[in-house]
């Protein structure tokens, strides 16, 4: 079993990753990539909890983001 604490560290380098990106480009394609880099660290933070927790409402939530972001 994975601990939780590893998922918070990849969304946490994932954030990084983006966030770096959307602040040092200014190529419009990199960053809408950096940004969905950012959903998706934000998506894996609320995937982990959901199933820390017992819970499926943070996989609907996940759900709903990437149909947003697409």
């Amino acid at each position: 079993m994975i601990p939780l604490s590893w998922y918070v560290m990849l969304s946490v380098a994932l954030l990084t990753i983006g966030v770096v990106g959307v602040l040092s480009r200014r190529n419009i394609f990199i960053i809408l990539m950096s940004i969905e880099l950012m959903l998706n660290a934000a998506n894996i933070n609320l995937v982990a909890f959901s199933h820390y927790l017992q819970s499926l409402t943070g996989q609907v939530f996940v759900i709903f983001v990437i149909t947003v972001a697409a």
